[in-house]
């Protein structure tokens, strides 16, 4: 089996002519004898024991072709790709048979491949790279948003409630004097000032005590999901049980030892500034690779097929499906909760697709025209990487992401790398 010839036909469009010799069709064609005779009626043999010969007697010589080249196909024109100079990207083939019979198989496929790429200036690029810097309200921002995530409740005993606090109430709602469905719960918990409830709804707690029963008055709002209620004046019958309030664990180096592995509270600071310091500068590197991105895809002439695009809203669509079942969930009941079909969740994608794609084109071409390429030690780290990464053995690892490909991907990376390494940082 091999690749005869490979011819440019329309923009993005390469026919390949690919041949099967006579022995490897014979082989395919006795194959499908084996597979079908059991299946075949021929007069003074029992099933499955009438000879191939007189078999294609009676039925025809090409009884069998299609069973066999069925079989060939794939693996034909697989082998043909890799021996011609293009990397297709559709699954979508246009197939044509040019001859068959004892003295093999000749067939032609019409495959769409990866486009033609030109890039623009790529070196010397300009981008801004700028890195905030991390001050002490930074750090006492994050050390109250630790305090607050470690406060514990306790009972308010000596005033009314107020915005902050957490109360415990029973509540039943009335519209026109009737009481209407889900409008009625009882111990039920509130933070005071999270808008949880309707408007207006919480500011009338604010005020009141323990065991203090009282009325509050709202309007639903116009476009209340309940169309029963929308824009209806209602009436809950209300009796607050529990106000309790947060208190703050004193901010001290007992408190660092009981929230961190640290000792004293200068050393958990020292590590909240270091872990701002790398958000920020990670931050800004993001923003950097992709103000230069943004220059290289303004630079890229290709006319890149619609199949590319797709494969990589797929690609997207599979990721965020994975997302969905870390969460319990499955797509079919995302698109339901969201009143969204699936066209509308691929079309999400789209913008973001078809930018990578379009990167992803011109790093390839920036690492052909460099002759960027891994070592065989910058392989094998990578799949060291992936194996701890995922917690599977390196050799597993190999098994199921092919040299040839991870070399590819690490190809790209190192050429984005270029780009920055060549790139002027703006102030």
């Amino acid at each position: 089996m091999g690749l005869k010839t490979a011819t440019k036909v329309d923009t993005n469009r390469v026919e390949l002519e690919v041949e099967v010799d006579a022995e490897a069709f014979n082989a395919a064609v006795n194959k499908a004898y084996k597979k079908n005779i059991s299946k075949l009626n021929v007069p003074g043999f029992r099933k499955g024991k009438a000879p191939r010969q007189l078999v294609e007697k009676i039925y025809g010589s090409d009884v069998f072709y299609d069973d066999a080249i069925n079989d060939l196909y794939p693996t034909a024109l697989s082998e043909a790709i890799d021996q011609s100079e293009y990397e297709y990207v559709d699954d979508k083939v246009d197939f044509d048979i040019v001859s068959v019979g004892e003295q093999g198989l000749v067939f032609k496929a019409v495959i769409t491949v990866k486009p033609e790429v030109e890039v623009g200036k790529y070196k010397g690029l300009k981008a801004k790279k700028k890195v905030e810097a991390v001050t002490e309200d930074d750090i006492d921002a994050e050390i109250s948003k630790l305090r607050q995530r470690n406060a514990r409740l306790v009972d308010v005993e000596d005033r009314p409630a107020q915005n902050g606090d957490m109360v415990t109430f029973d509540f039943e709602g009335f519209v026109d004097g009737v009481a209407f469905d889900g409008g009625k719960a009882e111990n039920y918990n509130l933070k005071l000032g999270s808008n949880q409830f309707i408007p207006g709804f919480e500011d009338q707690i604010v005020g009141k005590s323990k065991e203090e029963e009282f009325d509050v008055n709202v309007t639903f709002p116009e476009d209340y999901h309940t169309q029963e209620l929308a824009g209806k004046p209602a009436v809950f019958k209300c009796k607050l049980h529990e106000i309790k309030t947060e208190e703050l664990p004193e901010l001290n180096d007992e408190f660092a030892k009981d929230v961190s592995e640290f000792d004293t509270l200068d050393e958990l600071k020292a590590n909240m500034k270091s872990k701002l310091e790398h958000e920020r500068e990670h931050a800004a590197e993001n923003a950097f690779e992709s103000e230069l991105m943004d220059q290289i895809v303004g630079g890229l002439k290709a006319e890149i097929p619609n199949a590319m695009f797709e494969n990589q809203i797929d690609d997207s669509v599979r990721q965020f499906e994975q997302r969905l079942s870390m969460q319990g969930l499955n797509i079919d009941t995302y698109l339901q909760y969201t009143g969204k079909e699936m066209d509308e969740l691929r079309d999400s994608f789209r913008e973001s697709a078809e930018k990578n794609v379009k990167i992803r084109l011109a790093l390839e071409k920036i690492a052909q025209t460099e002759n960027i390429t891994p070592t065989d030690e910058e392989i094998e780290e990578e799949y060291n990487k992936l194996a701890e990464q995922y917690k599977i053995d390196v050799e597993k690892i190999k098994s199921f992401i092919l040299k040839a490909d991870l070399s590819k991907d690490l190809s790209v990376s190192k050429a984005l790398q270029y780009i920055k390494d060549n790139a002027v940082i703006e102030k």
